[in-house]
């Protein structure tokens, strides 16, 4: 992940701005309560006037209780009437007392469209205090990291505008744009391969070779690697693997190729790039080989870590992270969203499966709300309620106030405009810093399937299946059972969706008939997906994979021999255990894909209809 520029300038001791930040750490999570009991009541006196606190009667009130017993506990669907007018050119005070900016918009969905979070213009440096822990915690585990730089993937994503006139456009995007990182000062942490124009390109393939061809251009000085997303970083491995030649050609004659257009890309890559015959050599050398085991050391021999997401959905990618890197340490930073950032990483070099994030206290106000999940991988998960009652509501808890081993849904009142928002995010409590929490990332709520960025529920995936079944009315055939699985063995993953049929018709089904089917459902899905099938390439095409008739019986057959209840048992909608998987595979009969790419434009339809 991306740091933030520090503000001082590069003769500053380094040593000396690590120890600062550290002991800003230990400062706020030492006072989580009194930290939180400031911020809060600096949200709310800034507030003081904004149309949503004066409709819930708070009068300027600051103190927890009042606010805790006049504010209800929301989710996106009760505070959209007041964004949309927002974005529809209302500037009146609704939310905040300070203009929103910008809307970064949510990997989440409501109405099948991107979720608009507002933000307002100081909320960018607060992102950036965040960026700015991240590097002095990581220096305690691995040294002189300041002596190379990274080879960080990073791209900007297409952006919109409100009827109001708004940007709209996810948050990194927003970041890359903006003064902190297209004209942050030098500093040894933010020293990456990539030229800023090559960041900015909107072009994802010109995005993606340029990064590559000056990362590979400058590989002995890269001393970590990485991406957002643990899905992402493997895309770029594919990418290199189809371009290796063109990559390596380039550096062998110091030219650049001629697919590249981007006149600001091209001039900022030949100033780094040389001819260079022996590294050329070198790259042909390993990427002809048979296997691409350990391709990241082989290539960028000086790398320490690789710094990834792998915590949530994205840890299915960690055994192909770990078949390409040799096994080098995959590091997760930082844990944030659209909404908030919220908290770092402080022990950065543990295990995958042990990362836990520490919530700092000065980010936002937060609460949390204890939550129950089953366990049982044999029984699909239960929705969870988007309303809380009155004894839910009394069960909120402050930061200082969690259990060790509970989880909790965290709920975040931010200076942005946001109060008593429930994220989505489950968490577990695994120990504390002082008095701050320290937190595992469990799961997204009730996503059922997941590739990249996109994030898709049952709710969803039952509703294309509703759209893309009526191409079967006319053979006389209909879905008897379905459920889901995320396959991410290929690259881009792909959803794939097991079908049994009753077949009650003579015509035999032709394939285009289940093709139509296949796209039917990714035009019924919501438009991150769509976005991430058409634009960024993240996720490939949707298969249907037909299986023989009593499979169904025979998963709820093998549920039961693990301790399910005949009575409770229902054919889950989305599957992860790999044994279940197993079992549907071997049992398929044909299978088939979508034959094209869904529909997709940047925005919301709404927006689109009235332009």
């Amino acid at each position: 992940m991306p740091e933030a520029p520090r503000d001082s300038n590069i003769e500053h001791d380094l040593a000396e701005k690590n120890r600062e930040i550290l002991n800003f750490i230990e400062d706020v999570t030492a006072n989580a309560d009194e930290v939180q009991k400031r911020v809060l009541s600096e949200i709310l006196s800034r507030n003081a006037n904004v149309e949503y606190l004066r409709r819930h009667g708070l009068n300027g009130q600051t103190d927890r209780h009042t606010f805790k017993k006049l504010l209800p506990v929301i989710t996106y669907e009760d505070v959209q009437p007041d964004i949309n007018r927002i974005a529809n050119g209302d500037t009146s005070p609704i939310l905040t007392s300070k203009p929103i900016t910008e809307f970064l918009t949510s990997s989440g969905t409501s109405g099948g469209e991107r979720k608009l979070m507002p933000t307002i213009e100081e909320e960018l440096g607060r992102r950036c205090v965040l960026y700015s822990l991240l590097m002095p915690i990581m220096s305690q585990f691995v040294a002189d990291l300041e002596k190379g730089k990274g080879m960080y993937l990073m791209f900007v994503k297409c952006e919109s505008k409100t009827p109001g006139g708004i940007v709209a456009r996810p948050v990194l995007t927003s970041y890359y744009k903006s003064p902190y990182f297209r004209d942050r000062p030098y500093d040894p942490y933010t020293n990456y391969t990539s030229p800023n124009q090559t960041v900015l390109c909107p072009d994802s393939y010109q995005s993606m070779y340029s990064q590559l061809l000056c990362g590979l251009s400058q590989n002995k000085e890269v001393l970590r690697v990485g991406a957002i997303f643990a899905s992402g970083f493997i895309r770029a491995i594919r990418f290199l693997e189809k371009h290796w030649t063109l990559l390596s050609n380039d550096i062998r004659t110091g030219t650049l190729n001629p697919l590249i257009t981007d006149t600001s890309v091209r001039e900022a890559v030949m100033r780094i790039l040389k001819p260079d015959p022996k590294l050329a050599d070198m790259i042909h050398k390993e990427c002809s080989k048979g296997s691409w085991q350990g391709i990241i050391t082989r290539l960028w021999p000086n790398t320490k870590y690789v710094d990834v997401i792998v915590t949530g959905t994205m840890a299915q990618y960690i055994p192909t992270l770990d078949y390409y890197s040799n096994g080098l340490p995959l590091v997760c930073t930082m844990y944030a969203s659209s909404e908030c950032y919220f908290g770092v990483n402080l022990n950065p070099l543990c295990k995958p499966t042990q990362v836990s994030y520490t919530l700092i206290p000065t980010m936002c106000y937060y609460e949390f709300l204890p939550v129950n999940r089953t366990t049982d991988l044999t029984l699909p998960s239960r929705p969870t309620p988007t309303s809380l009652n009155h004894t839910q509501h009394q069960q909120l808890l402050e930061l200082v106030d969690v259990k060790l081993g509970q989880e909790y849904e965290l709920v975040v009142t931010t200076h942005a405009g946001l109060y008593r928002y429930r994220v989505g995010d489950i968490l577990r409590v695994t120990g504390f810093k002082n008095k701050a929490p320290q937190f595992s990332f469990v799961c997204r709520k009730n996503v059922a399937l997941s590739i990249d960025s996109d994030k898709t529920d049952e709710v969803e995936l039952q509703n294309a299946m509703k759209n893309a079944v009526t191409h079967l009315v006319p053979f006389d055939a209909l879905v008897s059972e379905y459920t889901s699985y995320a396959d991410t063995t290929t690259i881009p993953g792909h959803y794939v969706l097991y079908w049994e049929l009753s077949l009650k018709g003579s015509t035999p089904i032709p394939p285009c008939v289940y093709e139509d089917c296949c796209l039917t459902m990714e035009e019924s899905l919501n438009s991150v997906y769509r976005q991430g099938r058409v634009s960024d390439k993240s996720i490939g095409p949707l298969e249907i994979k037909i299986v023989e008739q009593g499979t169904f019986d025979k998963l709820m057959d093998y549920a039961i021999s693990l301790g399910a209840s005949i009575n409770q048992y229902k054919a889950p909608r989305c599957v992860k255990f790999a044994p279940i998987v197993e079992l549907l595979n071997s049992r398929v009969t044909s299978n088939y894909f979508s034959p094209k790419c869904p529909k997709w434009v940047p925005g919301h339809k709404q927006w689109i209809h009235c332009n």
